[in-house]
């Protein structure tokens, strides 16, 4: 609920109400109760407003004093309930608020009404930025993730000699059918098992990942410098 909704709700004549009680109380300006955000209203124009949480508009509603605070109390907890019910999802809005708020005043119904329309606003925003994120995720992983003969060349050795100094490390191991399998406490950090299927076949592949490449190129590399410093001492040792 926006700030003015909430202070509606109180029965305060004005939002002033409750920014007093912002200032005597400012640990309700921390994101676990309200944020600060700029709404659109429908002349086209935006204003600052505050935009409180479950957690806020229960804080706010017991720390006032008016004679509607408690009722308000009692109303908003049954509309919490029936908002998780739906979760949050509601396709008409008149009938939602007809059925299940009879006995609001119209003041109280129009508050309600603009806050389902926030939380219709706000579900249709986070599905959107969901599948975004899934796509984009799905992507970079794709492109990111390496199997050994690639991850082999980049590192600049032999793919038999990489699977060779992994094995031996006990990174991975073979399985009775003597396919190579990451261990499981390196996995996601440095290994990634994906499933396939083709021509009606399937399995899996274990692919490492970019913590995974950088992790063997830095031991490979100091395993090369120990190598190369030992030698030297054997060559000046004879």
């Amino acid at each position: 609920m926006t700030i003015n909704q909430l202070a509606n709700a109180l029965g305060y004549a004005g939002r002033d109400g409750i920014e007093k009680m912002i200032e005597r109380n400012p640990y309700l300006t921390d994101e676990e109760f309200s944020v600060a955000d700029i709404l659109s209203a429908t002349d086209g124009k935006q204003y600052n407003t505050r935009l409180f949480t479950e957690d806020g508009i229960y804080e706010v509603s017991m720390l006032a004093k008016t004679p509607k605070a408690r009722e308000f109390r009692t109303w908003v907890r049954q509309v919490i309930k029936t908002i998780r019910k739906t979760g949050g999802y509601v396709a008409n809005e008149d009938l939602f608020i007809n059925m299940y708020l009879p006995f609001a005043d119209e003041q109280t119904k129009l508050a309600f009404r603009a806050t389902l329309e926030v939380i219709r606003n706000q579900n249709e925003k986070i599905a959107l930025m969901q599948a975004k994120a899934d796509y984009f995720d799905a992507l970079v992983e794709r492109n990111l993730l390496t199997n050994f003969r690639d991850t082999a060349k980049e590192l600049g050795i032999k793919q038999h000699d990489f699977v060779k100094w992994l094995l031996e490390n006990k990174y991975i191991y073979r399985d009775h059918k003597q396919r190579l399998k990451p261990q499981a406490r390196f996995v996601p950090e440095l290994f990634n098992v994906k499933e396939w299927q083709r021509g009606g076949n399937g399995g899996t592949q274990t692919l490492v990942t970019p913590r995974g490449r950088e992790t063997f190129r830095l031991l490979l590399q100091n395993q090369a410098d120990v190598d190369s410093k030992n030698t030297e001492e054997e060559t000046s040792a004879r």
